[in-house]
C-alpha cells in the first residue's frame, strides 16, 4: 500500500488520480465531491477516468460529466471498457484485462466503488482495484441505490455547499438518460451528502464518506 503522504505533500508536487466506475454515473455519484475539493487545493492534479460499461449515448454524457467536473488542465485520460451494463461477472475476463491496462496510468490515489456494494457490477470493480494494484491508496466509494446496503464510511471528504451543488446539478443535467429512475434526484444526492456531513462534523454540513480499507500511515 501507498502511504498517505499525498495529504500533506508540496502543493507542488504533482498528484495522479484514478476514478474508477462500473457504469457511466458511478464516479460522478461516488466522488465527484473530492474531485473537486482536490482541484481547489491548487496542486498539480491529472484526473483520470475509467468507465467499464456503457453504450454509446451513456459514454457522452460521462465525456460531459467529467468536463464538467474536471478543469482543463487536470483532466487526463478517459477509458472505456465497452463491456454489458449489468453482465460484469460474465465478461471477467475482459474487464480483468481492461483493468491491469490501467497500470501504465501509474495513479497515486484510486477512487472505486466499496467491496460490499449489493450491485454485481460494482463488487467486480472493487475485486479489479485490488487485485491490480497493491501499492496504492484505495478510497472506495458509496452509490445509493433501491436494495441499501450503505454502510459506515470511515474516511470523509467535507465539501462546501457550492460544491455539492455544482456535484449535483451536473448529474441532473449531463445524466438525461438517468433521469427516470426515481432514486436519481436532487434530493437523494443532497441528502447522502447531508448524512455523510453530520457524521463528520462538516463545516458546511455536507460530506462525502468513503471506505478506507487499508491506509499506511507514516509517521514521525
Amino acid at each position: 500500500m501507498h502511504d498517505l503522504a499525498f495529504l500533506h505533500a508540496s502543493p507542488r508536487a504533482p498528484l495522479r488520480v484514478l476514478c474508477v466506475g462500473a457504469h457511466c454515473d458511478d464516479i460522478e455519484i461516488g466522488c465527484g465531491g473530492a474531485l473537486l475539493c482536490l482541484q481547489a487545493a491548487k496542486r498539480a492534479i491529472t484526473i483520470d477516468w475509467a468507465v467499464l460499461t456503457g453504450e454509446r449515448p451513456r459514454q457522452a454524457e460521462t465525456r460531459r460529466g467529467m468536463a464538467a467536473l474536471v478543469r482543463r488542465s487536470s483532466r487526463g485520460v478517459l477509458r472505456f471498457g465497452d463491456l454489458r451494463d449489468g453482465r460484469l461477472p460474465a465478461q471477467y475476463d475482459e474487464a480483468k484485462a481492461f483493468a491491469e491496462g490501467l497500470k501504465d496510468l501509474q495513479p497515486d490515489v484510486i477512487f472505486c466503488h466499496e467491496r460490499g456494494d449489493r450491485h454485481q457490477d460494482h463488487r467486480v470493480v472493487n475485486e479489479l482495484v485490488w487485485n491490480t494494484f497493491r501499492d496504492h491508496v484505495v478510497l472506495e466509494y458509496e452509490i445509493p441505490k433501491w436494495d441499501g446496503g450503505l454502510g459506515q464510511p470511515n474516511v470523509y471528504v467535507p465539501v462546501t455547499a457550492a460544491q455539492a451543488r455544482r456535484k449535483v446539478a451536473t448529474l441532473l443535467r449531463v445524466y438525461g438518460t438517468q433521469t427516470h429512475r426515481d432514486w436519481f434526484s436532487t434530493e437523494t444526492f443532497m441528502a447522502m451528502l447531508r448524512l455523510r456531513g453530520l457524521e463528520c462534523r462538516s463545516p458546511s454540513g455536507l460530506a462525502e464518506g468513503f471506505h478506507g480499507r487499508k491506509l499506511r500511515l507514516t509517521l514521525g
